[in-house]
Formats: C-alpha cells, structure tokens, sequence
C-alpha cells in the first residue's frame, strides 16, 4: 500500500487516493472533490488489487471500457501542459509542454507563502517542452504551489493575446487519474492541462456592486463580518422554502455561500465554515466547484465528523 493507490473504504462505498501514510497504521484518502478523511490501514483495500484477486490476472471479457490507457494521447492536444513522467517508483520529472503555434515568454515559480523560487524561466517556442523540476512522489501532499506565468510572442502584427497565468495545486484524486501520453514528448506519465484561468476575487469591484467604495477603507469597514459558521439549510434561508423548486432552492443556496464567502476574504477572516449537509451531494458539489476556481483560498476540507459529518466544509483563506 503506498501513496497514490487507489483504495475503497470496507465500511462505505467510498473510493479515493492515498495521500499520507504515518508510522502508526493510519492513512490519509483525499476522496472525490478534495475531501482528505483519515482511516486506518485495516479499513480499506486498495482496489486494483482486490480486482486482480477476483477476476485473475485476466481482464473478465465482459469488462469494457472506454477510458484512455497510458499509452494513448490526451484528448485535447492542443493547449500547454504539465507533464509529470516516472523516473522510476520513487521520482517524477516536470516538463512543461507548448502544444500550440504561439510562443511564449514563460516563468514557472514554487510559491511558498510571501516567498517563492523561480524554477525555469525564458523563451517556450511553440511544439517545445522544458524540463522545470524533478519531484518525489512520496512527498506529493508537501508539494508547493505552481505559478505559471505566461507572455505571447508576436512576430508579425496580429491579434493581441493578453499575458496570462495559472497557479496550480494538485489534488490527488485528480492528479492519479491523469495518466496519458504527452503530446511532444510522447512519453507516458500524468498529464495536466494548464491554460484555464483560475477566478480571483476582485475587492474594489465587489465594494461597487454593494455601493459601499469609499476612499481608502479598511477591509473592517467595508463589510460585515459573517459568523464564523454559516447554514446553507434552505428552512434557515428562506420561511417560503417549500414553495420553491430544487434549482431555486440551489440558487438560493449559493447565493448565500457566495455573500458570505466574499464578505469573510473581504474582511479578512482567516477561516469560515458551510454546513450544506448530505443530501444528494448537489450543493456541496457546487460549493466545491466554485472554491476550486478561487485564488484566495488556501484550502477547504471536512470539518471534524463529530460535529458535522460530511455535511460540512471548512474553508481556509490565504
């Protein structure tokens, strides 16, 4: 059993990825949409090995599936990429990868709080890779974040593509199902496309939309501090509750995740907590959508099982 093996939960049917592993028996899964719950190694099986011992070392013929095996491309091979190839069992090496017809001028940076290190910076020309940096897989959960930062070079006149850039954690439960083969490189490893943008929360825009900008306030003055614990429950929203359909009674949920989210950055709350509870998993789902796409955020995860269950997430902001 070792860091980044997939294992299902004997007590649930939940699935997820090994992060952690201590000296003691426990481990840490990060199952889907970033959850981290801990287990002892006794609770849980890693689950390409219990198939191997039910089906044999033969695939049943009935067993089909569409997924991409290592070997094959990456679907959208247009684009920029990271790309994290096996060195052997224990080291990964990072190749950023231009699939594209533009060059760029680039700078790949580890952030550590206020402080990072540049790993490579220069001239990406377009259908090149470049090696950055070299990882132990081992250490995953300790791995800094990745700031990518990128300048389109023009060499005759033509439309202007703003600079951009992308800063980047990986999650385990993604990143161990990321195996395909890099385009340029062709070698097989796990690929991660890095081109979207991440969200990030613009303050002064946010003070016009409320109409409360004045000149030079203080975070304190500009808005309410929420409480420190929210409930997403619909009854506690709205006294109308039952008169509204399942898609309203969403908005209205997230409507209110997302006022009080934008008020706890603003006034500068280290942390705040959403119980959304259990149900179907739709509100959480889309809690943790939106939260995957902001910069401000440091991280979100269960709180403790004891107060909440699952039902709730607890959010840390940078």
């Amino acid at each position: 059993m070792n860091i980044g093996d997939k294992v299902r939960l004997l007590h649930s049917q939940e699935e997820g990825i090994i992060t952690k592993i201590s000296d003691k028996g426990r481990i840490e899964i990060e199952i889907e949409d970033g959850f981290h719950i801990p287990a002892m190694k006794n609770e849980v099986v890693v689950i390409s090995k219990a198939e191997k011992e039910h089906f044999g070392n033969k695939k049943p013929a009935e067993v089909k599936t569409s997924s991409p095996t290592p070997s094959q491309p990456h679907k959208s091979q247009e684009g920029i990429f990271l790309s994290y190839v096996p060195i052997n069992d224990r080291d990964l090496s990072v190749h950023l990868i231009n699939n594209k017809n533009q060059d760029f001028v680039f700078s790949a940076s580890e952030v550590h709080g206020e402080n990072s290190r540049t790993l490579s910076a220069g001239r990406l020309d377009a259908k090149t890779s470049k090696k950055l940096d070299e990882k132990i897989i081992g250490q995953f959960e300790k791995w800094p974040y990745l700031l990518l930062q990128f300048i389109p070079v023009n060499h005759k006149l033509e439309k202007t593509i703003p600079p951009f850039e992308k800063k980047i954690k990986l999650k385990a439960s993604s990143f161990f199902k990321s195996k395909s083969k890099a385009p340029i490189t062709g070698k097989d490893g796990y690929l991660i496309p890095v081109e979207e943008q991440s969200k990030e929360l613009n303050v002064q825009e946010l003070n016009k939309e409320l109409g409360q900008e004045k000149e030079n306030p203080s975070p304190s003055q500009q808005f309410k501090r929420p409480d420190k614990e929210i409930d997403l429950h619909i009854e506690k929203l709205r006294d109308d509750y039952k008169s509204l359909s399942n898609s309203e009674m969403l908005r209205v949920q997230m409507e209110n995740f997302e006022r009080n989210l934008n008020y706890a950055i603003a006034s500068g709350m280290d942390e705040i907590t959403f119980i959304h509870g259990i149900g179907n998993g739709v509100l959480k789902k889309e809690i943790h959508k939106y939260l995957s796409q902001l910069e401000n955020i440091k991280y979100f995860q269960d709180t403790q099982k004891s107060r909440f269950g699952y039902g709730a997430t607890l959010i840390r902001i940078n």
